[in-house]
């Protein structure tokens, strides 16, 4: 039997076309990953050079599993020789080949987002700019998008458009910002994540003959995820592809979520433009949810107009309708779904690790927390801080930057007096305002610094003594592997002896446990196999630098292990899926969020967002939202999301009463009730149908019996919520509380002693 005989009649069609372009539009849990790993077994069982296919992803952690199943598939070790990896890390590799080209050397360093906003901290101080005018993180967005656009600091500083708008928010300097950014990363022989993209388009563009080379390398192109392709991810994959055209490119336009990172859905939409015979695939038989959740979701992305148009259906089980409950308090919500988890791990002996709970914004997880951790469940927040991102590791980590590449400024700062060894921020200074001047880098200045500072003897030798040790670091990169190098370092800068003599508490151990842990990662790709023999090469610390200048979010949530309830943005469950869902906070101006409410661009991507949510889901989908939230202090009150309004009644289990309200003839009494209370006019008074109770206060004379009289059943008024049905009772006396049904708010819990409730007669 052939590999291809394991694909339904539209995925093998998919893999068979090879001359040519071709788009495979892929339905949430439809196989878009097995299509196109079979497409590249497929390939190389025809006979095709691996080394002449590309395929690039967004996740390192897709592009592992995609590499794992082709050499599944084919067997042997030919898979290893695609260039299969993200657009950032492939695109690393191509510019460390060519970084002579552009002026850089090949052992560049690689910027993260908090080296670049050290950099930018450093610049506007230097610049004597006020970080809350232009603060940090909005003039490196503004930069990113720049580069995202192909616009270089010298086109944004001349381009009037551009500049007027800096003026009109109040930061007409973010131009000069950019330019001396990059002016920055330059000297430092660095790049950040954008400038890898932006870089690789400079090469293409201004060097033909290097094109040339990479187009004949790369005779079949495949892209994943291509509706979350930004401008200049897509011109990349233009050119190469414009040789011969033989381009596959992987997606779905219904989740197309990331418009905020730059993607721009019209590259998938529009694709057809860039190649008239590009033939379409589409992949509709979703193979992870149940027949209710496939059935849902196609209700609610039906509403956008923005698509290719496509049915998604199943054959699995009809399954559970999806179950929407309202609360009155986002904390009620908080405590509504940690009961319903309690009763999926009890009542249907599951794991916590596969149920998640998603949300728009992380800000929400407070409440769910909190009433998970009450009962006990275990659970994981995503999109906290990464290992990687730890003081401790990234200490360590920039004492390794340095041996690799002594220009990086923001590697230097970190840790020429960590530990301490008397270079004081004074001495630093200094030797900041000479290499500005010299336009050298601050490890060059320090090595010659008696030639350009006058500092007292004891100070400049701990300089060269700190320069001596980099120096010492940097000859043996080669000829060490990763691990004794790592271990070298660790020792000679006095880090691992610090951290050893620092565990005097918990915090303190945790910091050399995990610099143990990264220790030991180290060991591990130093010992690894990666080549056709089976032998161990020389894997050096450079090489496992580069893999952790590319780490991503994804890569470490998929580290984790653990059996626990998992909690995260929708936008960080793209791509992962779960037997029960839990889509919480369904509220008008938190989803879809109040920033998406002025186009209808912004409503359709938002619809996209819960769409992908939904399709998280292979059991069971559990919908909530609240009445009411609290906002910068303030309680608000809430009205459901118009996707709720949205959802097809038929395969929902609606707990909230709110579809019945639509539905007359299908209505119990109370909702009929809670309908006529809804619209009665603002001006009708209702008073004289109320008996005043006892004054519930905390005066001492208390009538107790009065509280009697509130029973399950019983109409109360209450001055702020309006009309009302009690539903539960509990406790005594004064003491007692009770859950009261509001039309416009929904259950509220009330002490009586406070709550000041009317009965209606």
């Amino acid at each position: 039997m052939g590999i291809l005989d394991n694909l339904n009649d539209v995925q093998r069609a998919a893999v068979e076309y090879i001359s040519g372009p071709s788009i495979i539009i892929a339905g949430a849990g439809s196989g878009k990953t097995r299509v196109i790993t079979y497409k590249i077994a497929h390939l190389i069982n025809l006979g095709e050079n691996p080394f002449n296919i590309i395929a690039l992803t967004f996740t390192n952690k897709a592009a592992r599993e995609m590499r794992n199943r082709v050499e599944t598939l084919i067997g042997g070790t030919e898979a290893r020789n695609v260039w299969l990896g993200t657009f950032h890390s492939i695109f690393a590799r191509i510019l460390r080949v060519e970084a002579e080209r552009l002026g850089f050397s090949s052992n560049f360093t690689i910027y993260d987002t908090d080296d670049s906003k050290s950099l930018m901290k450093a610049i506007l101080k230097d610049q004597q700019l006020d970080d809350k005018k232009y603060k940090i993180s909005t003039v490196l967005n503004r930069i990113s998008t720049a580069k995202t656009n192909l616009i270089s600091h010298v086109e944004y500083n001349n381009n009037q458009e551009l500049m007027h708008a800096d003026s009109e928010s109040g930061r007409p300097k973010t131009g000069m910002l950019y330019t001396f950014y990059q002016e920055r990363l330059r000297k430092a022989n660095a790049m950040d994540f954008d400038d890898l993209l932006f870089n690789t388009n400079i090469l293409f563009r201004d060097f033909p003959d290097i094109l040339y080379k990479y187009q004949k390398r790369f005779q079949y192109v495949l892209v994943d995820e291509y509706q979350d392709t930004n401008f200049a991810q897509y011109l990349i994959v233009k050119k190469l592809a414009a040789a011969n055209e033989n381009i596959t490119v992987v997606g779905d336009d219904a989740q197309s979520i990331y418009a905020f990172r730059g993607a721009n859905i019209q590259n998938i939409l529009n694709l057809e433009k860039d190649y008239p015979d590009l033939k379409t695939f589409k992949l509709e038989q979703n193979y992870r949810s149940t027949q209710n959740i496939v059935n849902i979701a196609n209700s609610i992305i039906n509403k956008n107009k923005a698509q290719f148009k496509k049915t998604i259906w199943t054959q699995n089980e009809e399954g559970d309708k999806l179950k929407l409950n309202a609360t009155a308090t986002d904390n009620e919500e908080g405590n509504l779904v940690a009961r319903q988890i309690f009763d999926i791990i009890n009542r249907e002996k599951s794991k916590p690790s596969s149920i998640a709970i998603l949300y728009r914004t992380n800000a929400q997880s407070r409440a769910l927390e909190e009433a998970l951790r009450r009962i006990n469940i275990p659970y994981k927040i995503f999109g906290g801080m990464s290992f990687y991102k730890r003081k401790e590791i990234k200490d360590l980590l920039a004492y390794f930057r340095l041996a690799v590449n002594s220009k990086d400024e923001e590697a230097l700062k970190r840790v020429i007096n960590y530990p301490k060894r008397g270079i004081g921020d004074t001495t630093l200074d200094k030797i900041k305002i000479i290499a500005n001047e010299k336009s050298l880098s601050l490890y060059e200045i320090i090595t010659s610094i008696n030639q350009y500072i006058s500092l007292p003897q004891a100070t400049e030798q701990k300089l060269l003594n700190f320069a001596v040790m980099i120096k010492a670091s940097s000859i043996e990169l080669k000829t060490k592997n990763a691990y004794d190098m790592a271990m070298q370092i660790a020792k000679s800068s006095g880090i691992l002896q610090l951290l050893y003599e620092e565990r005097n508490d918990d915090e303190g151990i945790m910091r050399f446990e995990n610099v143990e842990e990264l220790l030991n990662g180290i060991k591990d790709f130093s010992e690894s196999q990666n080549d056709e023999e089976g032998s161990t090469e020389l894997r050096t610390l450079p090489q496992f630098m580069e893999d952790i200048a590319l780490y991503t979010d994804a890569d470490e949530k998929d580290k984790q292990e653990g059996d626990f309830v998992s909690l995260m943005t929708i936008h960080a469950a793209k791509g992962l899926e779960f037997p029960y869902v839990f889509i919480v906070g369904l509220e008008e101006n938190l989803f879809p969020s109040i920033m998406a409410l002025n186009s209808r661009e912004d409503i359709e991507e938002e619809r996209r967002l819960f769409y992908v949510a939904l399709t998280r889901g292979e059991k069971q989908v559990f919908l909530s939202y609240a009445n009411t939230r609290y906002k910068w202090g303030n309680l608000t009150v809430t009205e459901p999301s118009r996707f709720i309004q949205e959802l097809d009644t038929n395969f929902i289990d609606d707990e909230t009463g709110l579809f019945e309200m639509e539905k007359p003839s299908e209505k119990n009494d109370f909702a009929l009730e809670r309908q006529s209370w809804s619209n009665l006019p603002k001006a009708v008074d209702i008073s004289k149908n109320l008996k005043k109770l006892t004054k519930t206060s905390e005066n001492k004379n208390t009538n107790i019996d009065e509280y009697e009289k509130i029973q399950v059943g019983v109409e109360v008024y209450h001055q702020r919520f309006g009309k009302g049905k009690v539903q539960q009772v509990d406790g005594i006396g004064a003491d007692k509380k009770a859950i009261v049904f509001f039309a416009n708010v929904g259950n509220k819990n009330l002490i009586l002693r406070y709550a000041k409730l009317d009965l209606m007669e």
